[in-house]
């Protein structure tokens, strides 16, 4: 082993050390690794949370969706609309009504105006930092660190809620208890908790005929009992190990693997990624699209026992760079926001009203945001390049920029009082001046729903430390249910 790999190995396997300077948890790591390679995503192989559910007629847990717009989406020209503002603030789009007295959206976002009395829009958010890496830290993690880093410092609170729920004991459902749907990639992740409590990650088209997730539900009986006899012979080689393991940690080897095979081999596990089982007239509710599938996929999987769920609104969808930085430089800002609200709203539209319908809307927390808002005056720049909702390269656009000062999210189900929208920017969107909340009071309002109380638990990091989950912020009152 070289001394890097050493020194890596060390600072992600805290615990007890052996004779050979290996912690038991390395070895049982690697021993994972060698001995039982079942062409799972490597992750599934580290995995203490591999199934995800509860047995047989026990009441599932409370979850969370996420759906994360990434690059930033305009509270001006969404959820905060400033039809007084002047010309270069208010952009060109009209103000709706929506079924709640008093709260007016935009109208790009008429699907969603129809059912705001289903979910609540909290307009005073804000953060301290201006770039995707460290505002997208300071929401999913609560880094409160301004200057952005090429990757976390602290664990997101989805890998947080693995590792906790983990902690409470086996579970029998044979799904993972954390999934991604086209997840966020960048700037997020599990830290010092290590990759076993990434999420199961499942990447690709979910509206392509073609579209399949690999590893799951094998229906081959001789990859079963070929996979079986490999689980076999690896069980036979943890005896030789025994004698030192006076913690019982490689007895969890059995436990991981057993998971894994469960999700490689159980019928249900591909039931609950199979689109095609639900009703023709739902996935067209939905949207027959990349977002509209990817949030469908996202109800049926909470439905199944999945307890944290991420989806990211990204892709072609976003026009010609893919995301919601609408930087003049990259897309036509209003050019961009209509290539991409009919399936916006159509999708999380479909998802909160199929919430309730379902009788979700109790166990089932739905959050909608990015990591910050764009800037209330409108700038112009040059393109860098043509494509969808971009003119041709050199042609003067408008655009906004980051804005972590004020921005907007959306919260339903989780038992909320819904129908009303909570605090206010002021009358240019510029900042949030009534019930200002921040990343630590986003994440602890999360935490708080799924029974998680962020300002007592505490986490070893690296170093053995113990760590706060989130060392800042209040739940929000008014979220709490």
């Amino acid at each position: 082993m070289s001394a890097h790999h050493e020194r890596a190995t060390h600072a992600c396997c805290p615990g007890p050390v052996m004779s050979d300077g290996t912690s038991r948890r390395c070895f049982m790591r690697m021993g994972l690794a060698g001995f039982a390679s079942l062409s799972l995503p490597g992750i599934m192989r580290l995995r203490a949370a591999a199934a995800a559910g509860n047995p047989q007629g026990e009441q599932k847990k409370s979850a969370v969706i996420m759906v994360w717009k990434p690059g930033g989406c305009s509270h001006i020209d969404t959820y905060d609309p400033k039809p007084q503002a002047g010309s270069e603030y208010r952009g060109p789009f009209t103000t709706i009504p929506t079924k709640v007295p008093g709260m007016h959206f935009s109208e790009l976002l008429p699907r969603q105006a129809q059912i705001a009395d289903k979910f609540t829009v909290l307009r005073s958010m804000h953060q301290g930092a201006g770039g995707h890496p460290a505002g997208s830290m300071q929401m999913l993690s609560g880094d409160s660190d301004t200057r952005d880093k090429p990757k976390p410092r602290l664990p997101d609170w989805m890998s947080v809620t693995n590792y906790l729920r983990s902690q409470e004991g086996p579970r029998t459902n044979p799904l993972p208890a954390y999934v991604g749907v086209n997840p966020p990639t960048s700037y997020n992740g599990p830290a010092y908790l290590g990759d076993a409590y990434s999420p199961f990650s499942v990447t690709g088209d979910p509206n392509s005929p073609k579209f399949v997730v690999p590893n799951i539900g094998l229906t081959d009986q001789h990859e079963v009992q070929r996979l079986g006899r490999r689980a076999s012979l690896r069980q036979r080689l943890d005896l030789l190990e025994r004698s030192f393991d006076r913690q019982g940690e490689l007895g969890a080897l059995d436990q991981f693997e057993t998971q894994a095979m469960t999700l490689l081999t159980n019928p249900k596990t591909k039931d609950a990624f199979d689109l095609s089982q639900e009703d023709e007239r739902t996935r067209d509710r939905y949207g027959r699209n990349t977002w509209g599938q990817q949030l469908l996929l996202a109800r049926r999987l909470v439905e199944a026992g999945v307890e944290v769920l991420t989806s990211s609104l990204r892709g072609p969808l976003c026009g010609r760079v893919q995301n919601w930085d609408d930087h003049a430089v990259n897309h036509h800002v209003f050019d961009a926001l209509r290539f991409r609200a009919d399936a916006y709203d159509q999708a999380v539209t479909a998802l909160i009203e199929d919430l309730y319908e379902r009788g979700l809307d109790q166990r089932v927390l739905v959050v909608v945001t990015g990591e910050f808002g764009r800037t209330p005056k409108i700038s112009h720049q040059p393109s860098t390049g043509a494509g969808n909702a971009s003119a041709p390269a050199g042609t003067k656009q408008p655009g906004r920029d980051h804005w972590p000062r004020a921005f907007s999210n959306l919260w339903a189900g989780g038992g909320i009082e819904t129908g009303r929208f909570i605090g206010a920017t002021d009358k240019r969107g510029e900042d949030a001046v009534e019930r200002r909340c921040n990343a630590g009071d986003f994440l602890a309002t999360i935490y708080h729903h799924l029974g998680i109380d962020a300002a007592n638990t505490l986490i070893k990091d690296f170093n053995g430390r113990p760590t706060p989950v989130v060392d800042h912020g209040k739940p929000i009152t008014e979220l709490t249910g």
